[in-house]
Formats: structure tokens, C-alpha cells, sequence
């Protein structure tokens, strides 16, 4: 499965969710896919969506829909410690979609070293429960499923290396992203 192809489906079943993106190619295809005012993405900030998708969540009502993480894999690997601290922490509100390439994909597709660290077993150690996919119809199965546990949730999906082409950059104001970000948050999140 391509990147495209996985944040197309992800557009698809978070449209009542608050979601925060990863950065770069992530953050630049899932606009091209469909822009949206419950997306929060993480201009210039590599290894936050963890901490940001925990944050938000513990802050967030329980009730309320899960918050959704869209992170990379080289992402992740800059800051790993999200994983105890939300297994830790254990909002039931959280599910952290990871997608696996292998590659840095923003800067040349210089490889990760996902292919030696187990993410999802790094995920499941540090109490969250996980599902592992590699196709659109098992990524769409495993986000429900894990919508349903009352855990931190980590649905791995592994993906392509390789961006989407003709795709534009992100040129809006990061204030405006978080604006009305927050402004959706308050109106349709509650």
C-alpha cells in the first residue's frame, strides 16, 4: 500500500476525530487527500506527534471521539519514549496510526532503521494494544477494531517507500492550522 493510498482511507474514517499529523510528505499528502479543520499538522516538528496525540487525548474528554496520531516511522524513531509515556499514561482515548516505510521520505529516502526495531512489539511492551497491517482493507479493519479497546491503541501499517507526486506544499500559516484546529476542537469535538 502507498502513503496516498493509506491517508486516503484515514481521511475516510476520521472525519469526527481530532487527528494529528506527522510532518512533511505525511502532513502534504493528507491535505492534497482532503484538508480539514480537525487536522493538526505538525509543520517542522519530527518525533511530536506522540507527544502531541497523548496530550491531546489526556486533555480531551474520554467520551469524545478518539484522538488519531498519523506518524512516520523515522518520526517515531526520533522520539520513541512516546511509547512508554502513553502506555504509561494509558489514555483509552488514543490511537497512534504508524506508517512504515522504511525511508525518510522527505529527504531522500535515506533508510530508517525500522527494519531492526520491532515498533509494533516496542508498542505492545509498553502496554498498547496493536494490530499490524499492510493493506487498505486490513487498515480499515484494524482501525475499528482498535477504536473499540478502552487502551492506548497502535495500529502499524506497513506502506511503500515512495511520495506521492504533484503533490503542493503545506503553505499555510501554521497559526491558522492551529487555530482552527482548536476552533473545530471546541465546536464539534466536545
Amino acid at each position: 500500500m502507498k502513503r496516498i493510498e493509506a491517508l486516503t482511507a484515514l481521511a475516510d474514517l476520521t472525519g469526527r476525530h481530532p487527528v494529528v499529523v506527522t510532518c512533511a510528505a505525511t502532513s502534504r499528502e493528507l491535505a492534497s487527500v482532503r484538508d480539514s479543520d480537525n487536522h493538526f499538522y505538525l509543520l517542522d516538528a519530527m518525533g511530536l506527534t506522540g507527544s502531541v496525540a497523548t496530550g491531546l487525548a489526556l486533555s480531551l474528554n474520554p467520551a469524545a471521539p478518539k484522538v488519531i496520531g498519523i506518524e512516520g516511522d523515522g518520526s517515531l524513531l526520533m522520539n520513541p519514549n512516546v511509547l512508554p509515556t502513553g502506555g504509561y499514561l494509558a489514555p483509552a482515548n488514543l490511537l497512534l496510526v504508524l506508517l512504515d516505510n522504511g525511508v525518510y521520505g522527505s529527504t531522500g529516502a535515506l533508510p530508517t532503521y525500522s527494519s531492526r526495531v520491532d515498533l509494533e512489539r516496542l508498542a505492545a511492551a509498553a502496554g498498547w494494544a496493536t494490530r499490524s497491517v499492510d493493506t487498505v482493507d486490513g487498515l480499515r479493519t484494524a482501525f475499528a477494531d482498535l477504536l473499540a479497546v478502552r487502551e492506548p491503541a497502535f495500529l502499524y501499517a506497513r506502506i511503500e517507500p515512495g511520495n506521492a507526486t504533484g503533490i503542493p506544499k503545506l503553505l499555510v500559516d501554521p497559526v491558522t492550522i492551529r487555530d482552527r484546529f482548536i476552533r473545530w476542537l471546541r465546536e464539534d469535538a466536545a
